[in-house]
């Protein structure tokens, strides 16, 4: 017989039993218990329906039957390591490639975006003998130790202090950013990575790559202005360096109008990096460079890159994307989101900027259009009253308030409009909470969030929603230890 599902909140209970409290959940004070997904839809334990727009490593949508069944056919015919010749390995290389510039030719296979970065790390520093390298403000790189440490939007929260060999500069904001006003914002931006690296040099340094995403998803989703990076590029490389192209967000299509994001910009990069999007969420990565550069590394192993499964079912996701012209829907559907947007921006003092393009997007949510003050608070009591209404949002960015949407690449003009009306709704609701009052400056601002999590505010997971008997069902000793240290 089939095992009876756990409860909603003994989940909740298990969860604070047993993983870590750094293990973060969305919406923390009610989360969700999801136990099923279908295209861009999410379904609860309750059985109700939400639509997504934050989960972009379900590419093509979620359980999509083609790349199910190409993963379940695979699997039952052969899994193994790395080491033999697989036609599927090469075959699904050969795709990868004939997608980019002739120049990037050859293909390493991992497991993780994280995955991916470490090695085009390691590839920059063996081609170039160099050791330092230029990221982005704000940027976000992966959850290893090499890239947290190239992550600067993640040293505050990880006590992680800024090493010799980083050299960090300014995201090319033009909504907030310096240089924002300037007649030639791209020039100015680009500058900065001149100076990085005439600086470093001065102190006896010299830079192995700049990396950065070619539409930057964590910094706010900030799309370079034109010929930023051209002038980056071409900084860098008279330095001696080679130019990263972090994809592992904005890739295969996603950005609607060419299949890889820097296409957009006219450049090149000597290295680019795609992570898990690649197999619609099976852990599935890729680094593609030149030859001469993969040629720098003396040795490769991943034990489970390229496995035989994940080559089938990367192949299934390019399939998809030709074969539902998804690259096309995200060009038209982003528009229709952004239109929409655009359209009820004058009703709505909170709405600061909308910014993004195909199915990359992102909302500034400020306390007025004049300040351009930050709402954190205002975003946040925004992503709750949009799961009210059924929908997944998330706020990021710098200041936790850039409403991010990279949904599955199947979303549909339908849903932009739900999205925009349920946008509508809850601005005005929360705009006529805050009357006149800047939001962030309310002691009272936290009544606005519907679902009353208030009650649960005692506990970051959200487990002050728990009775003291639900509680005391299972007592964990190991967890009373734990508490014990704090």
């Amino acid at each position: 017989m089939p095992e009876k599902p756990l409860t909603y909140k003994k989940t909740l209970q298990m969860r604070r039993n047993y993983l870590g409290r750094a293990c973060k959940l969305h919406f923390e004070v009610s989360p969700l218990k999801i136990v099923r997904a279908s295209k861009q839809y999410l379904y609860d334990d309750s059985g109700s329906e939400y639509l997504d727009c934050i989960s972009n490593v379900s590419h093509v949508g979620h359980c999509h039957p083609h790349v199910v069944h190409a993963g379940q056919e695979q699997m039952g015919k052969l899994v193994t390591s790395a080491g033999f010749l697989d036609d599927k390995m090469v075959e699904y290389a050969k795709r990868i490639i004939e997608t980019l510039p002739d120049q990037l030719c050859v293909c390493f296979f991992l497991n993780s975006g994280s995955e991916a970065n470490d090695l085009a790390l390691r590839l920059a520093r063996s081609y170039t003998k160099n050791e330092d390298f230029v990221v982005l403000d704000h940027a976000y790189h992966g959850n290893i130790g090499s890239l947290l440490e190239l992550s600067p939007s993640k040293w505050k929260n990880l006590n992680i202090t800024k090493k010799e060999w980083v050299h960090v500069v300014d995201c090319p904001d033009l909504y907030r950013g310096r240089h924002k006003d300037d007649a030639n914002p791209s020039l100015k931006y680009a500058q900065e990575v001149h100076s990085a690296i005439k600086k470093a040099k001065e102190k006896g340094r010299s830079i192995a790559g700049f990396l950065s995403e070619p539409l930057m998803t964590l910094c706010g989703v900030i799309n370079p202005p034109k010929n930023y990076l051209k002038l980056v590029y071409s900084f860098v490389r008279s330095s001696g360096g080679v130019c990263i192209a972090d994809e592992i967000q904005v890739g295969l299509g996603r950005c609607g109008e060419s299949f890889w994001a820097f296409q957009m910009h006219g450049v090149v990069p000597d290295i680019l990096t795609v992570g898990k999007p690649l197999g619609n969420g099976h852990p599935m990565a890729m680094v593609v460079t030149t030859k001469e550069i993969a040629d720098s590394i003396g040795e490769f192993n991943s034990t489970f890159g390229g496995n035989p499964v994940a080559c089938a079912v990367g192949m299934a996701v390019l399939d998809v994307i030709q074969n539902e012209k998804l690259m096309s829907s995200a060009r038209n559907v982003g528009k229709c989101l952004m239109d929409g947007m655009r359209a009820i921006a004058p009703n709505h003092p909170m709405l600061g900027d909308i910014r993004g393009t195909g199915m990359v997007i992102g909302i500034e949510i400020v306390t007025d259009k004049e300040s351009k003050k930050p709402s954190k608070e205002g975003a946040e009591i925004l992503a709750y009253k949009l799961k009210e209404q059924k929908i997944i949002i998330a706020n990021d960015g710098p200041h936790k308030n850039v409403m991010t949407l990279l949904p599955p690449m199947c979303f549909t003009c339908d849903n932009a409009r739900r999205v925009v009306q349920a946008f509508d709704l809850a601005l005005a609701d929360i705009e006529k909470g805050t009357s006149n009052k800047p939001l962030d400056q309310s002691e009272d601002t936290k009544m606005n969030i519907p679902l009353n999590i208030l009650s649960g505010l005692g506990g970051s997971t959200g487990l002050g929603m728990m009775d003291e008997e639900e509680e005391e069902e299972e007592p964990d000793s190991k967890r009373a230890r734990y508490d014990e240290m704090d």
